[in-house]
């Protein structure tokens, strides 16, 4: 009976060690994943820090070797970008980081030697006329510059943040503005019949800030939010967001229920010092030609 007994016991201690063995060969390996990979299912206190201030919750990247010799994650600046969500009503998020230092200064060198005086779109022609609604310079990428490697990556990144395919865009303008400069609020979306038989109607408009130390030249929702914003030096109504390079503002011109959002209106604040650079890319409803 004693004899039984010790080899019960001895079972026992061996099935026991070897559980909590194969516990931590498991927690090891998990280890391993989350800091090749970013954990997919964040913790409670992640995700009460995702909830109370806004942010999407994204993969934590430890270990930026994982990502070297990836092209696809070096194009879409994977462990880069960061989302926030500023609005709902209309649908705003911020993308800090979107684009690096290096691609905001090469936007800029592309445009600097062929910037005009910027226009607004006419309704009855589609075509571009001058307004005093809108005091900045700008130009387009033209069709060969768009196949450039780094424009396509930039291209190819605005489509996947945004889920729009990378033909329903227009071409990328590139803007400055200077000191008292400014774009008087408008919306984006088209209101004539006109401008929607090429690809229809605008549905959502991404915008990089390309430089920085600028002062004012904030953009302006004033249909968003419920309190007051700094827009130009003066408290205003609604919600504005700060000029930082590299960064990009993602909002929609289109509800969820594929009506114009009248909330989606916006515009550029006076810049009180300094040169506020972006460049702007507009999505539509289908392809549009180059």
């Amino acid at each position: 009976m004693a004899s039984a007994m010790k080899i019960v016991i001895g079972l026992l201690t061996f099935v026991t060690v070897g559980m909590i063995i194969g516990a931590l060969f498991q927690l090891a390996l998990i280890h391993k994943l989350e800091d090749s990979y970013g954990s997919k299912f964040p913790s409670f206190n992640r995700l009460h820090k995702i909830q109370s201030d806004g942010y999407l919750p994204l993969p934590r990247v430890s270990g930026v070797s994982h990502w070297v010799n990836d092209r696809e994650a070096e194009t879409l600046r994977i462990g880069h970008v960061k989302p926030e969500i500023v609005s709902w009503s209309p649908r705003i998020i911020v993308l800090h980081n979107f684009l690096s230092v290096e691609e905001c200064d090469y936007l800029r060198a592309l445009a600097s030697p062929r910037l005009q005086v910027s226009t607004v779109v006419d309704s009855k022609t589609g075509k571009g006329i001058k307004s005093n609604v809108r005091t900045s310079s700008g130009m387009f990428l033209n069709p060969d510059e768009r196949e450039y490697p780094m424009v396509q990556a930039i291209e190819k990144r605005i489509s996947v943040y945004s889920h729009v395919p990378v033909e329903n865009g227009e071409r990328l303008q590139i803007l400055r503005y200077e000191k008292d400069q400014f774009y008087r609020p408008h919306h984006d979306y088209f209101s004539d019949t006109f401008n929607i038989k090429r690809g229809g109607q605008r549905v959502a408009t991404m915008l990089m800030y390309l430089s920085d130390n600028v002062e004012g030249g904030e953009t302006f929702f004033p249909g968003a939010g419920s309190g007051e914003c700094t827009c130009g030096g003066k408290m205003v109504q609604g919600l504005s967001i700060k000029p930082n390079k590299g960064d990009a503002v993602l909002f929609w011109s289109m509800g969820l229920d594929g009506q114009s959002d009248p909330k989606s209106l916006h515009g550029g604040c006076e810049v009180l010092s300094g040169e506020k650079w972006s460049a702007t890319k507009w999505m539509r409803q289908r392809s549009v030609a180059s």
